[in-house]
């Protein structure tokens, strides 16, 4: 199927260009589905399972970020905490500022 695109204009190069881009993506999973049974068959065929082979998870290992205990304790309100991570509050800021150490807000 030869297309002569001199003879189309604007707007017919562009659905032309479109529906090639789409094919294209079709052609493209096709290979991947095949590659992927092509795969899975040579696994069997040597006795294996594909978690075996690649492990039971795919993907990343999601982080998991867990709380931090705290270090240090506001001694005007106790009820403020800071763990050492991120931005200082004020409190600490302050405290250091009046002359206390840090040894002297841990916890």
């Amino acid at each position: 199927m030869a297309v002569d695109i001199k003879n189309l204009n604007h707007t017919q190069l562009n659905d032309l260009i479109s529906k090639a881009q789409v094919r294209q993506n079709e052609l493209r999973k096709e290979k991947v589905v095949k590659l992927r049974e092509k795969v899975h068959a040579l696994i069997k065929a040597e006795g294996y399972t594909f978690e075996d082979i690649f492990g039971s998870t795919r993907g990343k290992a999601k982080r998991t970020t867990g709380t931090v205990a705290p270090k240090y304790r506001n001694p005007a309100n106790p009820a403020q905490t800071w763990s050492g991570r991120g931005k200082r509050p004020h409190w600490y800021s302050d405290a250091l500022k009046a002359g206390k150490k840090e040894k002297d807000l841990a916890i």
